[in-house]
């Protein structure tokens, strides 16, 4: 959270540099901008708010939480009227200690409970990720079991212009 938290208020390009299997459908991240912006840091020591914008999307912040036992990653998506998805705030809380670089969040039982009734079997056995490594990237990370594994780098080392707030905030 302290090492993240450096970055509030400003905003990072990032490219996707992992992405396997290959998917049969067309991929949302491909030939779009991605910027992830580093902001509700009203309370960094307890909260942070990262929209990952994806073009002209926004509808995805990540909420990074510290819990009594560590950390919380959950993914809130929107619609541009600021409703919230049927798919919202999944994720989990970090996996042991993990270090100041790296945390892993497994798929939570809510989460777990919210792919099943969406028909999202796949999704039953994620994993997240969140890798930072200071003054140079920050990696966001999904990962199965199944060998699915997708990456974002941003770089840190270049502050981009600020995007749009995220849809459903101010």
């Amino acid at each position: 959270m302290a090492a993240l938290s450096r970055y509030c208020g400003q905003a990072f390009a990032g490219q996707v540099i992992h992405n396997t299997p290959a998917s049969a459908t067309p991929d949302p991240f491909e030939g779009k901008a991605l910027v992830m912006h580093v902001r509700g840091c009203d309370t960094p020591a307890q909260e942070l708010r990262v929209p990952f914008h994806v073009g002209d999307d926004h509808s995805r912040t990540w909420v990074i939480t510290r819990t009594a036992e560590g950390l919380r990653l959950k993914h809130d998506h929107r619609h541009a009227d600021g409703s919230p998805d049927a798919v919202t705030l999944y994720g989990g809380d970090s996996d042991g200690a993990g270090t100041a670089q790296r945390q892993e969040f497994p798929v939570d039982a809510a989460s777990v409970a919210m792919f099943q009734a969406q028909g999202m079997t796949a999704s039953l056995r994620n994993t997240w990720a969140l890798q930072l490594e200071p003054g140079q990237r920050m990696i966001y990370e999904l990962s199965r079991p199944d060998g699915r594994l997708f990456q974002v780098a941003f770089d840190l080392r270049t502050p981009v212009p600020l995007p749009p707030a995220p849809w459903g905030s101010d």
